[in-house]
Parts: structure tokens; C-alpha cells; sequence
């Protein structure tokens, strides 16, 4: 692979993670709900997904999921389904007199993280068609495995961005003191992001 093929991996792989959507709607969840460590813990996860569907794309195994229609279009729903409920859960948050933030844990940020990459065949498809563009059969594994980190660092370093910002201390006391409508919030956009995806599928 030429060095030309790596830059646009980054170029293109840089402008999908900071594209607005579900993803960065759940690492903002965490971080506002649980403080920095949430965060990150959730933008890790995501990145570890983001380059293991990116290796897997690379291996060409995506190209039995997406000649899959039956398979594609269960994750599809699947991952419909998966952010009605991360949607759903945020809708139903409630004020609680005695804490300002609702209870998450390390473990729900990883699930949350890691599963909305996961439950997202679209990446898929991603991978495919920007791979598709710069490694061929004469590729080695080497390379492939430098692309597949390449696009899990820059997926996973961009998250833990958006986390540091938004639980930077001077404000994050603020936005944690109205977490509960932050949650109803992302819970309506987490809805409207799966209705959106249900419509496309029915």
C-alpha cells in the first residue's frame, strides 16, 4: 500500500468519526451522565469496534454479511431496535433529590460503546467500499492490519476528544446539574435515529 493509499484512509476515516450520529450521541450520554472516565471508556470500546469491523471488512469476511441480505438486514433491525432502546432508557430518566446524575457504571459504558458499532452493519459497508479503493490482492497482512488500527485509533482518539471536552471541570458541574434533561435529550435523538432507520428499512 502507497503512502498516497494511507493518507486517504485517514482523510476519509477522520471526516466518518467526527460525522454527527448515534455514536456520538451515546459517548456524550456517558460522559455527561458519568464524567470522564465513562467517557472514555465508552469512546475506547467504540474504537476497538470500529477496528475490528474494519479488520473484518479488510479480511473480506464483511463481504459475506453484505451478500447476506437475510443477515443484513437482521443487524439492521437489530441496531434499530438497540438505540430505540438506549433511546426508550434515556426518556425515562428521573430527577433524584439525592444524586443529579442517573447510575451508570463502567460496564454499561463499554456495552454501549463497544455494541453501537457492533449492531451497525453499515460500517460494513464503509470499510469495503473506502478499502476497496487502495488494497488489493498483492496487499499483505501487515498492511492490512496498519489500516484496520489506523481507522480504530482515529475513531477511538476522536471520541476520547469529544469526551475530555465535555467533562472539562469548568462546565461539566453545569451540564451534569441538568443530566437528566441532557438524558431525555440524546434519548429523543437516539429515538428519532432509529425510527429514521426503521422507516429506510420498511
Amino acid at each position: 500500500m502507497t503512502l498516497t493509499g494511507w493518507i486517504t484512509i485517514v482523510g476519509i476515516c477522520s471526516l466518518g468519526a467526527m460525522s454527527p450520529g448515534p455514536s456520538l450521541a451515546v459517548v456524550l450520554k456517558h460522559t455527561l451522565s458519568g464524567g470522564r472516565s465513562q467517557g472514555y471508556t465508552a469512546a475506547l470500546t467504540h474504537g476497538l469496534g470500529v477496528g475490528l469491523y474494519a479488520l473484518i471488512s479488510i479480511s473480506g469476511l464483511a463481504v459475506i454479511i453484505t451478500a447476506s441480505e437475510t443477515l443484513f438486514t437482521v443487524l439492521q433491525w437489530s441496531g434499530a431496535a438497540y438505540l430505540a432502546w438506549l433511546g426508550i432508557k434515556g426518556l425515562m430518566s428521573r430527577s433524584n433529590p439525592n444524586q443529579n446524575l442517573p447510575e451508570v457504571t463502567t460496564q454499561s459504558a463499554a456495552r454501549d460503546g463497544f455494541m453501537i458499532v457492533f449492531l451497525n452493519p453499515k460500517i460494513a459497508v464503509f470499510f469495503i467500499a473506502l478499502f476497496s479503493q487502495v488494497v488489493g490482492t498483492e496487499t499483505s497482512f501487515a498492511a492490512k492490519l496498519l489500516c484496520a488500527t489506523t481507522a480504530m485509533v482515529i475513531d477511538g482518539g476522536w471520541y476520547l476528544l469529544v469526551a475530555w471536552l465535555f467533562s472539562n471541570p469548568r462546565w461539566l458541574k453545569t451540564l451534569q446539574a441538568k443530566a437528566v434533561w441532557l438524558d431525555r435529550i440524546f434519548g429523543v435523538v437516539l429515538v428519532g435515529l432509529a425510527g429514521k432507520l426503521a422507516l429506510e428499512l420498511a
